[in-house]
């Protein structure tokens, strides 16, 4: 069973939407217990949407292969670029504003334990030093909360309104 160091790590391309979008549908799929129309039409909508956001650059991601099988992409991660406005990062430092959200960390059941997810957010971690971030956040589901911890993401105070805007 190869691990993780053995598959290779290439980044995502706008044809690349539908697998992307199959990986959301499931991760979301697994904690949320999605109804099959639901599941359908997450998987519709998030193709629709990650197409043209992966060709703009507003999405940024990466895929997982491996060695026995280059076509076959087994995990993934990604991040959506948002720009804010300037804020403060400490008392006396004004950060510009460039933020990412990491989205759709999803490795398929059968190739989970052999560390992909880790080695996917390191590939997140060194874009983001790269692309001199303010700052990258993430929403952790129960399973993925150690890993993110021990890579240094701590818990924040954002919240959120649960109430409907229609």
């Amino acid at each position: 069973m190869p691990q993780a160091s053995e598959f290779a790590i290439r980044l995502a391309l706008p044809t690349d939407a539908a697998v992307i979008a199959h990986q959301r549908a499931c991760m979301f799929r697994e904690i949320h217990q999605l109804s099959a129309g639901a599941f359908i039409q997450l998987l519709d909508r998030s193709r629709v949407a990650l197409e043209p956001m992966l060709q703009s650059g507003e999405y940024v991601g990466w895929l997982a292969t491996p060695p026995e099988d280059p076509q076959r992409v087994v995990a993934g991660a990604g991040c959506q670029r948002r720009q804010v406005l300037p804020h403060l990062k400490t008392a006396d430092v004004v950060a510009e504003g460039r933020h990412a959200i990491v989205l759709n960390v999803y490795t398929e059941p059968e190739w989970r334990r052999r560390g992909l997810g880790e080695r996917l957010m390191q590939e997140v971690l060194a874009w983001a030093r790269r692309e001199r971030l303010d700052r990258l956040v993430l929403h952790a589901s129960t399973a993925g909360r150690s890993l993110y911890q021990r890579l240094g993401f701590v818990a924040s105070n954002e919240m959120r309104y649960p109430g409907s805007f229609d």
